[in-house]
């Protein structure tokens, strides 16, 4: 099975992140292929940041696909620019502190998390990326949560006083996400 995702928001809403945790996580901890494709360039500068990842129990034949499987949008313009890539039966996983977008598409599964009021009533902005981490894998299961967890654990651990929030936006995201699974009826 091959999964694509595309992670896409506003330069600084950690969408690169995001995209690193997860490839890491398979990378260093599953037997599973990952690759990680991230756009750079003026897009940093306030525009939409954009990152793939793909993660597949096959060898991966191409960086990324015309279509994604899921796609994870932190702000309008992504949504906007990225809808028209996720498949007829993909994942849409939307901030929808910031998305005020209605949807259009009725063909595919929408999970939505309020991941910038979240991160602000926990005291900081900058742990959106994991709340939404967290719904995603929540949601999909595509890794083990133990396994993402420990890779963000390892990667963090040069600032040991991040973990504990980072450790609760990752459940708050976990438990958002399993919420939206039996909403869904995919439990």
């Amino acid at each position: 099975m091959e999964t694509n995702l595309c992670v896409a928001g506003f330069g600084g809403q950690g969408v690169m992140t995001l995209g690193k945790f997860l490839a890491s996580a398979t990378c260093d901890s599953t037997d599973k292929n990952v690759t990680f494709f991230p756009s750079y360039g003026a897009e940093q500068r306030g525009g939409t940041a954009n990152c793939y990842v793909v993660i597949s129990d096959e060898m991966i034949g191409a960086p990324l696909g015309d279509t994604m499987d899921d796609l994870i949008v932190m702000n309008g313009p992504s949504l906007n620019k990225f809808i028209g890539t996720l498949k007829p039966g993909g994942r849409l996983f939307i901030n929808s502190s910031i998305v005020k977008d209605k949807i259009e598409r009725t063909d595919v599964e929408i999970v939505e998390a309020p991941v910038t009021e979240l991160a602000l009533e926990m005291g900081n902005a900058k742990v959106l990326n994991v709340i939404m981490l967290g719904v995603y894998v929540g949601y999909t299961e595509v890794i083990a949560p133990e396994i993402v967890w420990g890779t963000v654990e390892h990667k963090l651990s040069s600032k040991p006083k991040l973990l504990p929030l980072n450790k609760a936006a990752f459940d708050k995201g976990l438990e958002i996400g399993r919420e939206f699974k039996v909403k869904n009826g995919k439990n």
